[in-house]
């Protein structure tokens, strides 16, 4: 039998809408082998069969979802039997709001899969109970509720495409507290404690992306202590993290409206970071140009 150790395996599932195939259309592009609406019991046949092809297919990505009937709920088991083969393997869960699943679905006036004579909400809400349990033992959440396709893509780019040369990639993301927070966060710091720009009748136009802006938040007593003992925490946290083979983080930094402080904040903190060793750094700010 092909060694499973010498592949690098990906299982994209979640909610139906929250943009399964726009992730595994991005890691095409990327030089990863995708299989689409694969039954959960035929992962192993597909691992053996990407173990013969040998280096021709060192990465491997499968998309599973409740389109696959009953078959769905054996995944978990099938999962955790892979990785005691030795099967190197992450668990890609996409989510987003029901309102959002809504409207998408509507767009392109399709029923929902598990719909049935009910509404919309009734097939997301059969979906949700169904999938639970995979989305709590996943290894990377993505929420898309804010995400249109192109910019799902350009993260799944930016996540999947530094795994060769970063033990771990870090996505620093800036947002606003009254907009929610994020459900893909792994850490959220809170950047409220700052006087708030918004205030300040000459930088409320601007973002934290200015540079008056930042002066500002950063020249503001306890920011930089902040950012550089926050920084120094984070450090043997990522480092824990690529012992235990955990790829990526995301972290989260919020503020009202996620425009002034919380972008400023992260745009210093990813400097800090960015040094570390094995640890590549992107930036993503939620919120900016909401009103």
């Amino acid at each position: 039998m092909a060694d499973a150790r010498q592949h690098e395996m990906l299982i994209v599932t979640g909610m139906s809408g929250a943009g399964r195939s726009t992730v595994a259309n991005a890691l095409e592009d990327l030089g990863w082998y995708v299989v689409d609406n694969l039954p959960p019991q035929m992962l192993r046949p597909f691992v053996d069969l990407a173990g013969r092809a040998g280096s021709s297919l060192p990465k491997i990505a499968a998309v599973v979802d409740i389109r696959g009937g009953n078959f769905f709920s054996e995944l978990q088991e099938i999962i955790q039997a892979l990785r005691a083969g030795g099967t190197e393997l992450r668990v890609v869960f996409l989510d987003a709001s029901d309102d959002v699943l809504v409207r998408r679905f509507e767009s392109v006036r399709r029923p929902h899969p598990l719909q049935g004579d009910g509404t919309l909400l009734d097939g997301i809400a059969a979906e949700r109970a169904r999938i639970a349990a995979i989305r709590g033992a996943s290894d990377i959440l993505i929420d898309t509720t804010e995400l249109n396709i192109h910019q799902l893509a350009t993260a799944t780019r930016e996540r999947f495409s530094e795994q060769d040369v970063a033990g771990v990639s870090v996505t620093l993301l800036s947002f606003g507290f009254k907009y929610g927070v994020p459900t893909d966060a792994d850490m959220v710091a809170d950047a409220r404690f700052l006087p708030n720009p918004f205030w300040v009748p000459e930088l409320r136009p601007h973002t934290g992306l200015d540079g008056d802006v930042a002066d500002y938040v950063l020249g503001q007593p306890g920011a930089h202590e902040f950012l550089e003992r926050y920084a120094a925490a984070l450090e043997p946290v990522l480092a824990g993290y690529q012992r235990e083979n955990k790829r990526h983080v995301t972290i989260a930094v919020g503020c009202t409206g996620g425009k002034h402080r919380s972008v400023a904040m992260v745009k210093e903190l990813s400097t800090l970071i960015g040094g570390l060793p094995r640890v590549a750094v992107s930036v993503r700010h939620r919120d900016l140009g909401r009103e």
